[in-house]
């Protein structure tokens, strides 16, 4: 017979910490959360469960212990053999006090304590943008997850309401933990603008996206709409450029469609993934970052871009304007190439409307610490364990 782990022992599913260091989205609120939580709580033992070998720089502490759990879960059929069985087998052999799952997934095969974190439900409102088989597995899945789970946690009150909606949870099992840039993005000295620009465009003003080439992220009208602008404005915008930094991920063909049709082509940039320290100093020398997915559990590009004193512009819908903040960004519709050239101009013409965007968006960043966002999670976990009523 097993023997029950002490109470002040917590699972956690980590397999976004990826050991090459690229880490996106639920990675990197993998990082900055559990990095805190480790420190915050050294009474606790945190037993980080890898799917793959892990870099030890993930090791946050003398309290964490690391266990590799194999097959490593990449695909739906690995999804269940992980979850309902490496991880279920590892949480009914060791039976810690709850089991903390950063991702969205857990398992059902338990009867440990569990806290998810749901970052968004896009595939429930575009279930086309994602392949059949990931598609079968959210749709099974994930409403189980949630119901299963004691305690969840939303990136957004916009997801947190969409949990509340789609699947009927009740509003009371949701906290709000919220992303949060990170301590590298800041405004930079003109010197150091000047030598971004004349690395990545030219030497010329240029407008910004950042994120995975991807179906929601919108980058089909975001290509029209620049377009659009620049037809537009004429010589005007002679000189505007437009950057798209980020990982070629899936179903990218009609952005690369909506490319091969556009008349100014040669003013579009395609980066590929940059490090973080190129990436800061892009969002400190952008004209704009332009953001305009059309679903978004968070949208962290629009806090990084707030941070790094860049002005904003992103979509009138889901989580973006709650998180862009009162006045934060410039808010258009991103299902109309039309309002986004349109928004384009405003900012290109208009350098008052870009310092005004500037300064509410680093009052809104006051709104945002992982440091809260770690201690929200903890709260969760504690309710879920019945520390707290």
């Amino acid at each position: 017979m097993s023997t029950p782990i002490h109470p002040l022992h917590i699972a956690v599913n980590t397999r976004f910490l990826l050991p090459d260091a690229h880490l996106e989205g639920i990675g990197r609120f993998s990082y900055e959360t559990l990095s805190r939580l480790v420190v915050q709580h050294p009474e606790v033992t945190f037993h980080f469960l890898f799917d793959r070998a892990f870099d030890k720089r993930y090791l946050f502490g003398p309290n964490v212990v690391p266990h590799v759990l194999l097959p490593p879960a990449r695909h739906p059929f690995l999804f269940v053999a992980w979850f309902e069985g490496a991880v279920a087998l590892w949480l009914a052999r060791h039976r810690p006090a709850a089991f903390l799952s950063l991702d969205g997934f857990t398992t059902l095969a338990t009867t440990v304590p569990r806290v998810t974190v749901i970052h968004d439900l896009a595939f429930e409102h575009f279930p086309l943008d994602v392949g059949l088989l990931q598609r079968k597995y959210y749709h099974w899945f994930m409403p189980r997850f949630a119901r299963a789970s004691a305690q969840l946690v939303a990136v957004s009150e916009a997801t947190k309401a969409d949990v509340v909606q789609t699947y009927g949870i009740s509003p009371a099992k949701i906290s709000v933990a919220y992303n949060a840039p990170a301590a590298l993005f800041r405004p930079q000295p003109e010197d150091a603008q000047r030598e971004t620009r004349r690395r990545f465009s030219h030497g010329q003003p240029y407008f910004l996206f950042v994120g995975a080439l991807q179906p929601r992220k919108n980058l089909g009208n975001l290509l029209r709409a620049f377009d659009l602008f620049k037809t537009q404005a004429g010589p005007d915008a002679s000189a505007a450029q437009l950057l798209i930094v980020g990982r070629k991920a899936w179903k990218a063909g009609p952005i690369l469609e909506a490319y091969q049709q556009m008349r100014h082509q040669n003013a579009v940039h395609f980066t590929g993934r940059v490090a973080d320290a190129e990436l800061a100093g892009l969002y400190a020398a952008a004209l704009a970052t332009v953001y305009v997915p059309y679903f978004e559990g968070f949208g962290i590009p629009i806090v990084e871009a707030q941070a790094s004193g860049c002005p904003v512009l992103t979509s009138n819908v889901s989580s973006m304007p709650e998180v862009a903040g009162e006045g934060g960004a410039e808010l258009v519709d991103p299902h109309a190439p039309e309002s986004i050239a349109a928004g384009l101009a405003r900012l290109w013409e208009n350098a008052g409307v870009r310092q005004q965007l500037m300064a509410q968006g680093q009052q809104n960043l006051s709104r945002f610490s992982w440091a809260r966002s770690a201690e929200v999670l903890w709260e969760a976990v504690e309710k879920a364990i019945g520390t707290v009523g």
